[in-house]
């Protein structure tokens, strides 16, 4: 990398996961809004027909002249051709295809047991891990080889599956999960507060928090703006509005698939005292499965919504439609701020900024002191000059520790499960996730757990065959 007037280019930057048609085009567009930072982007893919598309969109946008941000964008053949003597790369992959996921978030419907997403935690989420970790170990491995050096972004759900399996590859792996569900919970924050001290244009990373969890289970435990101690703000909030909840301007619960009214967090405040900083559809998932997931008119109720696998292969089709214009050039990407902060911590890395923000690393430093150190762990991090540096957030109430140690346990379960192609473990987790825990017997949850691993075979070792 080369360093002048305070810019930095020459960057290597290798995506895996370069065909995407929805992070790849996000990180694209905050890429060309910014002037400090330039080099070249390798894209991989398995798909490399979806990468080669990328290249050319990605290089149009280069050649515009609103374009401040100059990036040359190449496909890659192989992990090897677009890690080596690259400066970052970023992980962005689907874990199989939505045909996978159908039978991830439906199949255990018919115990009763639903999913708002089936990504992260629930059944969904232990089976998309086993597809997952097997695909990240060879990119561990890859990396170990190719880029020891390189800063690695992880994008990928399950969030802290991914970034534990870098590490059990590649310990000495800089690997870091980046997720923008805190920053959701910020602009909640940021709205509440307009709303209820009559303040305007607060910018949402003035909302200082304290960040304490695992990843799409996170919790705040300080939140102040500018002084302000914005917990008795969202106390009174919460019980002023309890029954319709909290509606972002621009956003409709009942029209949308990812919004919600914030009901289940308002909800989670009342029971536990800290402010859950999560959507609710995720954090539902971390629950028991007869609260706020019992069935879909419970969904409804608290205002969030089950994201069907039917939506998401709707969506697809329309992905891909959008691709093919943005190559033939009927249309133009938009240069709309994403308001993710993945440039900002490449801009960090490099020395051109110093930013506070959440992070998914080992627990190693024991920045939750109550948690297991292998756990992955969501925390804020300062980051600088070739630095991550995690903050001590503290311990975990003991209430919400009791949440969370279900999860954690099943992260060890499912990785090693993964590792060796063992079924009984993966009941094992089954079993000992909330979702599951009391909504059918020990065989009928056997029975859906083989059921689930077999629908999803073409995509595991032959050790699960």
């Amino acid at each position: 990398m080369k360093y002048e007037n305070n810019k930095v280019t020459d960057i290597t930057i290798a995506y895996i996961g370069g065909g995407s048609r929805g992070w790849a085009w996000t990180f694209m567009t905050d890429l060309s809004m910014d002037s400090s930072i330039s080099g070249t982007i390798r894209l991989y893919d398995i798909d490399e027909a979806a990468a080669k598309s990328n290249e050319i969109i990605g290089n149009k946008l280069t050649e515009r002249e609103d374009t401040v941000g100059k990036w040359n964008y190449v496909t890659s053949g192989s992990l090897e051709e677009a890690l080596t003597g690259c400066d970052f790369a970023v992980i962005s992959i689907l874990p199989g295809t939505f045909e996978e996921m159908d039978s991830d978030v439906h199949l255990p419907e018919r115990l009763g047991i639903y999913q708002s997403v089936g990504d992260t935690a629930g059944p969904g989420g232990a089976i998309r891990a086993l597809r997952t970790i097997p695909m990240f170990v060879t990119i561990g491995e890859a990396i170990k080889q190719y880029a020891p050096k390189a800063w690695v972004i992880n994008y990928t759900n399950p969030m802290s599956l991914c970034v534990k399996t870098l590490y059990h590859v590649f310990p000495e792996i800089r690997a870091f999960g980046c997720c923008h569900e805190v920053f959701g919970t910020q602009k909640v924050l940021k709205g509440i507060c307009q709303e209820s001290l009559g303040l305007e244009h607060i910018d949402r990373d003035h909302i200082h928090v304290n960040v304490l969890g695992i990843n799409h289970f996170t919790w705040f435990d300080q939140a102040s703006y500018k002084g302000i101690d914005l917990f008795p703000v969202y106390h009174d909030y919460v019980n002023s509005h309890y029954e319709e909840g909290y509606n972002e301007p621009d956003k409709n619960w009942a029209n949308s698939t990812f919004d919600c009214a914030h009901r289940l967090k308002f909800d989670l405040f009342r029971r536990y005292g800290l402010i859950a900083a999560a959507g609710d559809r995720h954090l539902a998932e971390f629950m028991p499965g007869d609260e706020y997931l019992k069935d879909p008119d419970t969904v409804k109720s608290w205002k969030f919504g089950l994201t069907t696998v039917n939506w998401r292969k709707e969506d697809l089709q329309n992905r891909l439609e959008k691709s093919r214009k943005l190559v033939s050039g009927e249309i133009e990407v938009e240069q709309k701020p994403s308001g993710e902060e993945g440039i900002l911590l490449i801009k960090s890395l490099c020395g051109l900024e110093r930013t506070v923000s959440n992070v998914n690393i080992p627990n190693i430093f024991l920045q939750i002191p109550n948690l297991p150190a292998e756990a992955i762990v969501e925390t804020n991090a300062v980051f600088s000059k070739d630095s991550i540096k995690p903050v001590a957030a503290g311990a975990i109430p003991e209430n919400i520790l009791e949440l969370i140690l279900p999860h954690t346990e099943n992260h060890e379960l499912i990785l090693k499960a993964a590792l060796t192609c063992d079924r009984t473990l993966v009941y094992e987790a089954f079993l000992n996730d909330p979702l599951v825990k009391g909504r059918a017997s020990k065989e009928e949850v056997i029975k859906l757990a083989d059921d689930m691993i077999d629908a999803t075979l073409s995509y595991l070792p032959e050790g699960w065959k």
